[in-house]
């Protein structure tokens, strides 16, 4: 009962700390009537062209601004207003056509063709050539981002990447607007995997694909296709756009668009103020942004999880490999989990957007496992211990904390990202409570976000337990996530049955166009993963976003916003 009062006690100290830096004098909490805001903004008839809307980002972006090599959440929101894909989901997360349509007899063989006329921001026009220049960057043996799971399976592929082939066999473009990809294996979901955002050949002409990552073009001075075009960046601090009048879905309202880096402390007072027209905020403030008369505090499903990894081995280049011994021991990753009370952790720190989640698949996708079908892992300190007793790891020297079963000092090494966001460092401090709570001797480290994954991805040694999330997007197909073969897969987990599920659910020959059938082996496979249990989920939340009210024709769904060229300022 004392920790369970101390925890909530911590939570409410920094909502209130919050509400003080950021909203003080006001008198409008708990009495303005709230709306049902799900996906909703306040929208008049006509739409007005003109005035700036500021945006804003709660932590410095990595400074990745092209999506071949973005790595984090805050790149990518970046990179959204003036880049563009060539296909989009709509609210049910399937395929619709955007700049490329297609046809395809046998998931296998796909003939794309692109609309004429839609025009890069440095007023060349796009090819297919820009989406197979695209495709080839990143089967290139040189390319260090995080995409070759994207275009792996297009023949040919490989033996590009190994230098074995000047030309990726599997890619024929038949002319400026038609090409046809063919894959190794038809798969229910080909498309969904596979990469559809084109770069521009002139703006990395004569940069060697070993440069691009760290090239103008990436970090400074980005090219897209989309609805505003990147005027100005200050590294860390500000990006600032203009519309581009030649988008392809339309002139944009709104003439300029400022991203900026805002404390999440100040968020609500710039909101207030009217400094501020949208930022996603931390659930930690919702009832200070409805309080808001001229802001919108809008709830839309969300397609994330979070977890906490267990470094279980190491990448080779190629695969997984899982060679950590540490904590290969099933029980002490079960322990940890029964630890962990999860009702009241999300409960302090999510303030009623969030819930525990008891598989690594949102709810909101279609391939979630029934919780009926799963264990629960319910909050058992007294299960933990057992575990952890049965495992040999028991307090030989008397000091209240566990040594291994070979009598040596065992510490919890936990890691979590840290941001500008002040209930980060709370509820991972929350976390090694519990876990000191059954005897487990927990070191907390706190690592800047833009360095964090970069370190979990390159194996640092310091990061044995870890806290991650994850947006599953519009496929669910977890393969990115936790094939034996995929970077992503940051506990470095192997398993021969979980590759098979993984591979038999997008096989045409396994499930052809039975979605049942396909939801099926997920759930087999979720169940597998719960077993084994490489990671340990943790939660989901629903997204939150603020808009000011002057901010219109702005919409919210399960596959994100709509595009910026529809929104418009009130004047």
């Amino acid at each position: 009962m004392k920790k369970k009062s101390m925890l909530m006690l911590a939570a409410l100290m920094l909502v209130l700390s919050a509400f003080l830096a950021a909203c003080s004098g006001s008198n409008k909490a708990g009495t303005k009537k709230e709306d049902d805001n799900k996906g909703k903004t306040e929208e008049t008839a006509e739409p007005q062209d003109g005035g700036t809307l500021v945006y804003a980002l709660d932590s410095a972006p990595d400074g990745k601004f092209n999506y071949a090599f973005y790595g984090t959440s805050t790149d990518a929101e970046v990179i959204d207003f003036f880049d563009e894909n060539l296909i989009k989901f709509d609210d049910k997360l399937q395929p619709q056509s955007n700049i490329a349509s297609w046809k395809t007899e046998d998931n296998k063989v796909y003939d794309f063709e692109f609309k004429q006329g839609v025009k890069w921001q440095n007023g060349e026009e796009l090819s297919v050539k820009d989406w197979e220049f695209a495709l080839k960057v990143i089967a290139d043996k040189d390319y260090d981002g995080p995409r070759y799971e994207n275009v792996r399976n297009i023949v040919g592929v490989q033996e590009y990447h190994d230098g074995k082939a000047k030309e990726i066999s599997g890619i024929k473009v038949i002319d400026d607007y038609h090409i046809q990809i063919t894959f190794d294996k038809a798969r229910v979901n080909n498309l969904e995997n596979l990469w559809t955002y084109p770069m521009s050949r002139k703006e990395f002409e004569g940069i060697a694909v070993k440069d691009m990552m760290s090239s103008e073009q990436v970090r400074t001075k980005p090219v897209g296709l989309g609805p505003y075009k990147v005027t100005k960046i200050v590294p860390g601090e500000s990006i600032e756009m203009e519309r581009f009048n030649d988008y392809f879905g339309g002139k944009p309202h709104i003439d300029k668009i400022v991203i900026k880096v805002i404390d999440p402390s100040l968020s609500v007072g710039e909101l207030k103020n009217g400094t501020l027209d949208m930022t996603s905020f931390h659930p930690s403030i919702i009832d200070q942004v409805k309080a808001l008369d001229n802001v919108n505090a809008v709830t839309y499903p969300g397609l994330s999880y979070y977890y906490v990894g267990f470094r279980l081995g190491t990448w080779d280049g190629k695969k997984n490999v899982m060679n950590e011994p540490k904590y290969q021991d099933l029980k002490l990753r079960e322990a940890m989990y029964y630890a962990i009370n999860r009702e009241e952790w999300v409960k302090a720190f999510f303030f009623g957007v969030g819930k525990p989640v008891n598989r690594p698949v949102p709810t909101n996708h279609w391939i979630a496992a029934p919780n009926d079908q799963l264990e629960q892992f319910a909050y058992d300190p007294e299960k933990a211990k057992q575990l952890l007793d049965e495992a040999g790891y028991k307090d030989v020297d008397g000091d209240g904390f566990r040594e291994d079963p070979n009598g040596k000092k065992f510490v919890v090494n936990f890691s979590h990202y840290a941001t500008q966001n002040p209930t980060f460092e709370a509820r991972a401090k929350a976390l090694t409570q519990y876990w000191e709570e059954v005897g487990l001797k927990t070191k907390l480290s706190m690592t800047d976000v833009n360095l964090y994954y970069d370190m979990l991805e390159k194996g640092d040694k310091s990061m044995e337990v870890f806290f991650g999330g994850w947006g599953t997007g519009s496929d669910p197909d977890p393969t990115p996530l936790w094939s034996s073969k995929a970077v992503w897969n940051y506990p470095r987990w192997v398993n021969a049955d979980s590759d098979k599920l993984l591979a038999d659910a997008i096989d045409m020959s396994v499930v052809g166009t039975d979605t049942e059938k396909r939801k099926q082996i997920y759930v087999d496979w979720q169940k597998l993963f719960m077993k084994e249990l490489p990671a340990l989920p943790i939660a989901e939340l629903e997204e939150t976003m603020a808009v000011a009210k002057r901010v219109q024709g702005v919409t919210f769904d399960v596959s994100g916003m709509n595009r910026p060229n529809n929104w418009w300022i009130k004047q």
